[in-house]
């Protein structure tokens, strides 16, 4: 899978200051688990508690929005998101402004999702 970052898209969409959203090429890519437990690597959450209950709503979203944030690999978005559950809870994350610009540029259904 390869990622879009704004030096492939001509446009800027930092995840925070020096640090570019990395967004998927297509959602259906997005092949994460939609049930159980998933554990983030410490590059993606440094809290001790980095275990995540999918079947509980609020922690899929805290997962969603940290991968989102966080991640500078494809491979990450590939194995922790979910295309489908993405789509289906894009409005609810609560996102840096950088980062759902560079999705909703790259992914135009997620702006009417």
């Amino acid at each position: 899978m390869q990622a879009l970052s704004p030096t492939t898209t001509g446009v800027a969409f930092l995840a925070r200051p020096g640090r570019p959203a990395v967004v998927a090429r297509t959602l259906a890519e997005l092949a994460g688990p939609t049930r159980g437990l998933v554990e983030l690597p410490v590059r993606l959450m440094w809290n001790a508690e980095r275990t995540f209950d999918l079947g509980d709503p609020d922690q899929l979203l805290w997962m969603y929005e940290n991968v989102l944030r966080e991640t500078t690999r494809s491979e990450d978005l590939r194995v922790l998101i979910n295309g489908r559950v993405l789509r289906r809870v894009w409005r609810l994350l609560n996102l840096p402004r950088g980062v759902r610009q560079a999705w909703e540029s790259r992914h135009r259904g997620l702006r009417a999702a």
